[in-house]
């Protein structure tokens, strides 16, 4: 079972403090316990100074009781190369603290020992060993005010350091509801919207955070979607709409021609009008089709070094319009250019002039294929939802579907370029593809 991620984050807090904490106490003990250490290599070099001097001036380490030597703590001996004990506080035995590589060790130089214990004494000690004449000086000191601090120290570290966690562990999960509160009031507001609410949005709050940020990307993408699902629904309502026409007219014209007999030319005027019934729901089936493959990006193209002179005057010949056109190459689908070219020149025929004149000229690296016409042009509010699907200008008017210009963008976005469309200042539209140019032939 997998932890709320509240916890996992206090939990990994936590860990996160344990590990400071347990560095931190580790570094600042072996500090601690450095700087004592020290310290008593500087107390202990200055009482041996002191009694190197007295001995130097004959006088006696017993006398130095509570002076120069704290009883039960400090002490010190004085030994012949030998080894010979010539003097010793008490209540040191008479016995020599060092064996003889030690004395020659000290007769050389200041050597501090460890000693887990002196006899007499029987604590551990640190001693310091140095020459004085022939002879080597032992001042001592028992390490137990040490070991008290340095237990002081880790008994406050055991007690302090899980203390310490504790609080840490509580604010780590504190603060870790408090991060994610906005997340979980974004995530039972996004429970709640369906596709039935997709005009609701996620509370973000105004912080300039990760979660602020998230949220409002979030909201972008829930306004994608809104946008997105709303076109498909007027999409849909327009194919049902468009496809009904057709369909409702070959239903009559079929039934029309069986209720009564009729003759060898009135049965072959409806089967020709029900055939083009069935060819125009066959057209707007492949302008469905096209469109609907276009929003998953999967328009099957099969390009090749097309020159647009042979697409526009083949376009032209077939509608009879005028064409001029530069012998200019694209790498393009030639059926689906032809297409998409015819649908522009289909729409300034139904909607503009009779006079419709066909261009391709090269601009700016590209391939432009201008179509215009001589009639009222695009009302201005139209111009920016030309290419939109099943938008017309003159919604009133039952001819075409509105998916010609929608047609021509799709393909023309389908081969790396755009479709435009403006009003000319002489009067008329001027719809265009712009295609990317491979060379000039």
């Amino acid at each position: 079972m997998k932890l709320p991620l509240r916890i996992r984050l206090a939990l990994v807090f936590s860990l996160a403090m344990a590990l400071v904490l347990t560095a931190a106490g580790w570094f600042a003990y072996g500090r601690i316990a450095g700087d004592l250490s020290r310290n008593l290599d500087q107390q202990l070099r200055g009482r041996a100074q002191d009694l190197s001097a007295l001995v130097r001036r004959g006088g006696s380490l017993r006398s130095t009781e509570g002076s120069l030597v704290e009883p039960g703590e400090s002490f010190a001996q004085l030994l012949t190369p030998e080894g010979a004990v010539v003097d010793a506080t008490p209540p040191l035995r008479p016995r020599s603290l060092l064996d003889r590589r030690e004395i020659r060790a000290g007769r050389t130089g200041a050597t501090f020992l460890n000693r887990p214990s002196v006899p007499g004494l029987d604590e551990p000690a640190r001693l310091l060993a140095i020459p004085v004449g022939r002879q080597v000086l032992v001042a001592g000191t028992t390490r137990e005010n040490r070991a008290e601090t340095l237990s002081s120290v880790r008994d406050a570290f055991l007690i302090g350091g899980p203390v310490a966690l504790l609080l840490a562990s509580l604010a780590g999960y504190v603060l870790a509801g408090a991060a994610l509160r906005p997340i979980e009031a974004m995530r039972r507001r996004a429970a709640a919207i369906s596709a039935l609410s997709l005009d609701e949005r996620l509370p973000v709050a105004d912080t300039r955070d990760e979660v602020s940020r998230l949220g409002e990307t979030l909201n972008e993408m829930l306004e994608r979607l809104e946008q997105g699902l709303e076109r498909e629904r007027r999409f849909v309502a327009d194919a049902s709409h468009q496809l009904r026409t057709p369909l409702a007219l070959l239903t009559t014209e079929l039934e029309l021609a069986l209720n009564r007999a009729r003759s060898p030319d009135e049965l072959r005027a409806a089967v020709q009008s029900a055939a083009a019934s069935t060819a125009r729901l066959s057209r707007l089936t492949d302008d469905l089709l096209l469109l609907a493959r276009a929003d998953e990006g999967h328009v099957a193209l099969k390009t090749e070094q097309t020159d647009v002179a042979d697409v526009v005057q083949q376009v032209a010949r077939r509608f009879g319009v005028r064409a001029t056109a530069e012998p200019l190459v694209v790498d393009a689908d030639p059926v689906r250019l032809e297409q998409a070219l015819a649908n522009m020149v289909d729409n300034a025929l139904r909607y503009g002039s009779s006079d419709v004149v066909i261009e391709a000229r090269r601009r700016n690296g590209n391939v432009e294929i201008h179509v215009l016409d001589t009639g009222q042009g695009f009302p201005d509010a139209f111009l920016g939802h030309a290419f939109e699907r099943f938008s017309r200008a003159d919604r009133t008017s039952r001819d075409g579907s509105g998916l010609g210009l929608a047609i021509a963008d799709t393909i023309a976005h389908a081969h790396g370029g755009s479709a435009n469309a403006a009003n000319r200042a002489v009067g008329g539209a001027d719809v265009w593809l712009a295609l990317p140019l491979v060379f000039v032939r």
